[in-house]
C-alpha cells in the first residue's frame, strides 16, 4: 500500500506531465499556424477554376463555326444547346463569336470525360464561363488577371519611326501612340533622319508574359529637326491630358460644327439607306442641312490636300489634312472660298467653301467627314479634348508631376537597350 506522501507524489508528477504535454501540444499548435502563415497554394487554376484533378481542352474559333454546331460537336443534345445558348445570350451573343477566338471544355478526369466548364474568350482578356456542374446550369463573365510592366525605349531614326521601334525591340503600336500624342507638334509623315525620341510607357500583360496592350504613355521627349517636345501626362477635370514643360496642352480642339447654322439631317451609320440609290450602304459622315450659300469653316487648322469634284458622289469637295492624326473632308459645296486652292493652309473658323447640293444630292446640305488614322470616325462623338493649359491652382502639383516623370526619363538616357521594371520598383541596366 502506497503512504499518503507517496501518493501526493504520484499526483504530483501526474500534474507535471500534464503540464508539460499542455505546453508541448501548444506549441505544436503555434509551429502548425506559423507554418501554415507560409503555405503556398501550389494549385493550377485556369479561367479561375482549379484544374489541378481536371483537363483542359483548348479549341480555336474557325471560319463558319457557329454556337450550335460547336456545341453538337461536343456532344450536347439539343435541349442542352438551346439552354446554353439562351444563358450565354446576355454576357456573348452567340452571333458575336470571332474567328480566331479560343474556347475551351474543362473535363472530368475518369471514363465519363464529362464538361463540367466551358468557357468562350470573348478577346485577350474577357472570357464567358458555363457552369455545368449543377443540375441547373449558370453562366458568369470575368477576365484574366492583367499586370502592368514599365518599358523604356530610345532611339534615333535613320529610315522611319516604325523602323526604329523594330529594330529597339519596342512595341510598333507605339509609332501611333506617339503620333496621336504630338500630332499638333511634329509631321509624322515628315520625320527626318537624325530626329530623336526617348519614352517610357505601362504595357498590360497576362501573367506576366503575353502581351495585350500599351495601357498609357507615362512620359515622352521628342526632337524633330532640332527642336524639342516634351509631354507629361496630367489630369484636369477628370480628364488625362498631355502638357509640355510650361503646362501647355499638347492639343488643339477642334471647332464643334462646319457651319454655324444648321440641321442635321442624317448621322453616321454603318447602313443608311440612300435616298437616290435605294439602297443601304455605309454613310461615313453627318449631313448638315443648311441654305445653298451658307459658309463651310475648317474645324482646324490644316493644309488642303484634295480640291475636286466627283459628278457621281461628292460634287465640290475639299479635303483637309490637320495633322498626322485628323484629316475632314467637305462635300456637296456649291463653290470654293477664293485663295482655298490644294497646298494652301487654312486655320480653324476660315470660311473654305459654301454650302451646295452638287454630286449625288438631294437637296442643299454639307456632307462632313472625319477620319482619324486614315479610319473613319463619328465627327458627333469623337473626342475634342480641352486646349487649356494647366490651371493656376494645379500648377505646382503639375510641376511635381513633370519633375518626377523627366528625373526617371532623364536617369534612363542612356539605355540602349530595351528597359523593363515593374511598376512599384525601378532597375536600371545602362549600356557599354
Amino acid at each position: 500500500m502506497f503512504e499518503l506522501s507517496d501518493k501526493k507524489g504520484i499526483v504530483l508528477i501526474i500534474t507535471l506531465s500534464l503540464v508539460i504535454l499542455l505546453n508541448s501540444c501548444g506549441l505544436k499548435q503555434e509551429q502548425n499556424i506559423e507554418s501554415g502563415d507560409e503555405y503556398i497554394d501550389t494549385s493550377i487554376y485556369k479561367y479561375g477554376i482549379c484544374v489541378d484533378s481536371l483537363d483542359v481542352n483548348n479549341f480555336t474559333i474557325e471560319r463558319g463555326d457557329l454556337l450550335a454546331p460547336i456545341l453538337s460537336n461536343l456532344g450536347f443534345t439539343g435541349s442542352e444547346i438551346e439552354d446554353i445558348c439562351q444563358i450565354m445570350e446576355p454576357l456573348y451573343p452567340p452571333s458575336k463569336l470571332q474567328i480566331g477566338n479560343t474556347y475551351s471544355t474543362i473535363t472530368a478526369q475518369d471514363s465519363t470525360q464529362a464538361i463540367q466548364y466551358l468557357v468562350f474568350e470573348k478577346n485577350r482578356t474577357d472570357f464567358v464561363v458555363i457552369d455545368l456542374c449543377r443540375e441547373e446550369i449558370s453562366a458568369y463573365e470575368s477576365s484574366k488577371p492583367v499586370t502592368l510592366r514599365r518599358e523604356y525605349v530610345e532611339g534615333t531614326i535613320t529610315s522611319s519611326l516604325w523602323n526604329t521601334l523594330v529594330d529597339a525591340g519596342a512595341p510598333v503600336l507605339l509609332a501611333l501612340k506617339l503620333s496621336d500624342i504630338f500630332a499638333w507638334q511634329v509631321d509624322f509623315f515628315d520625320v527626318k533622319q537624325g530626329d530623336s525620341f526617348r519614352l517610357m510607357y505601362d504595357v498590360a500583360y497576362i501573367d506576366d508574359t503575353t502581351f495585350v496592350d500599351i495601357a498609357s504613355i507615362e512620359g515622352a521627349a521628342f526632337t524633330h529637326q532640332g527642336k524639342k517636345f516634351r509631354a507629361v501626362p496630367f489630369q484636369q477635370d477628370s480628364i488625362i491630358e498631355y502638357f509640355d514643360e510650361d503646362g501647355n496642352s499638347l492639343r488643339k480642339a477642334f471647332l464643334k460644327s462646319p457651319l454655324d447654322f444648321y440641321r442635321i439631317s442624317s448621322r453616321f451609320s454603318n447602313a443608311r439607306f440612300h435616298p437616290i440609290l435605294k439602297r443601304y450602304r455605309a454613310h461615313h459622315g453627318v449631313d448638315y442641312s443648311a441654305p445653298t450659300g451658307t459658309p463651310v469653316k475648317s474645324i482646324g487648322d490644316g493644309v488642303v490636300v484634295e480640291k475636286s469634284y466627283q459628278a457621281n458622289g461628292a460634287g465640290n469637295y475639299l479635303k483637309v489634312k490637320h495633322n498626322a492624326v485628323y484629316t475632314t473632308t467637305y462635300m456637296h459645296l456649291s463653290k470654293f472660298a477664293k485663295g482655298v486652292e490644294k497646298g494652301a493652309r487654312v486655320a480653324q473658323g476660315e470660311v473654305i467653301g459654301y454650302v451646295g447640293s452638287t454630286g449625288l444630292s438631294t437637296g442643299p446640305h454639307l456632307d462632313f467627314r472625319v477620319h482619324k488614322n486614315n479610319q473613319p470616325i463619328n465627327p458627333l462623338t469623337m473626342e475634342a479634348p480641352p486646349s487649356l493649359p494647366v490651371r493656376p491652382e494645379l500648377r505646382d502639383s503639375f510641376m511635381m508631376v513633370y519633375n518626377k516623370v523627366f528625373s526617371e526619363l532623364d536617369s534612363l538616357q542612356y539605355v540602349d537597350k530595351l528597359y523593363v521594371s515593374d511598376t512599384d520598383s525601378v532597375s536600371l541596366s545602362q549600356g557599354v
